[in-house]
């Protein structure tokens, strides 16, 4: 059974940085798309940003794109996202995801993926 634990969410100031994690276990991954979403309240859930297990490729949206960056470590299997220049609007609750990775591309719809985490709290204070 796939289980995800995020950790490393908090309370930080903008313009301040934090790491989460993503600590997979009870399954292969090598076949699969790794996904970080967001949700904020009173909003659909978002794609921030994936990475394909096996090459290490990556896909991020727009609004994070040069200040989050996802990567993951094989041995340990754990997949991280680091964040930096954080502002008020990135504040939501984070989520670690799993796909198999069916498509050529990383997919960013939440409905493709199969685990989930449940979730780490990130605020940003302006």
């Amino acid at each position: 059974q796939v289980q995800l634990v995020e950790s490393g969410g908090g309370l930080v100031e903008a313009g301040g940085s934090l790491r989460l994690s993503c600590a997979a276990s009870g399954h292969t991954f090598s076949m699969y798309d790794m996904g970080w979403f967001r949700q904020a309240p009173g909003k659909e859930r978002e794609f921030v940003a994936g990475i394909r297990w096996t090459l290490g490729t990556i896909r991020s949206a727009d609004s994070v794109r040069g200040r989050f960056t996802i990567f993951r470590d094989v041995a340990k299997n754990t997949v991280f996202l680091q964040m930096s220049s954080l502002r008020p609007e990135d504040t939501a609750i984070y989520f670690c995801a799993a796909s198999l990775a069916r498509t050529a591309v990383i997919t960013i719809r939440s409905e493709d993926y199969d685990h989930w985490g449940q979730g780490t709290q990130v605020t940003v204070s302006s």
